[in-house]
């Protein structure tokens, strides 16, 4: 059993649906992955915010690691992932609950990928905000 390591990693590269008043200094997508319990990313109201992620070298996730605020979670969240080229496909459905406690959701069985996309749907805010202060990606390369 290979023990499971974090994906993410200077030569990862991510994408935020958008940012709160486009003010990435104070909530750019930079502060979910950098370990600092005080800063995170919120995003921009609207539905359907997500996060895309694209490694170095394909991946296969095994855990989802992650840190809302409460009130600004999402009730379901969508991971997708796909091979360089091809389109996201369905890899898993994850149910947060709406709290500021580190939340991990295992992925079974999932194959190997060179991009995730996690959907946030169904946020737990009004407007649709989403505030995550930490996200990591737990699993091995896919050799």
């Amino acid at each position: 059993m290979i023990m499971a390591a974090s994906l993410i990693c200077s030569e990862t590269q991510s994408r935020v649906s958008s940012v709160l008043s486009r003010d990435v200094k104070q909530y750019g997508k930079k502060y979910m992955f950098d370990s600092n319990e005080e800063t995170c990313w919120n995003s921009d109201q609207g539905e359907s915010q997500w996060v895309s992620l694209q490694f170095p070298g394909s991946v296969r996730v095994s855990e989802v690691k992650v840190q809302f605020q409460g009130g600004f979670s999402a009730k379901t969240c969508r991971l997708e992932g796909c091979l360089k080229e091809e389109d996201f496909t369905l890899l898993s459905h994850f149910y947060p609950e709406d709290n500021n406690s580190l939340q991990s959701f295992p992925i079974q069985e999932a194959p190997a990928v060179d991009k995730v996309k996690i959907m946030f749907e169904n946020s737990a805010d009004f407007f649709g905000r989403i505030i995550v202060y930490s996200l990591d990606l737990l699993g091995e390369k896919a050799s």
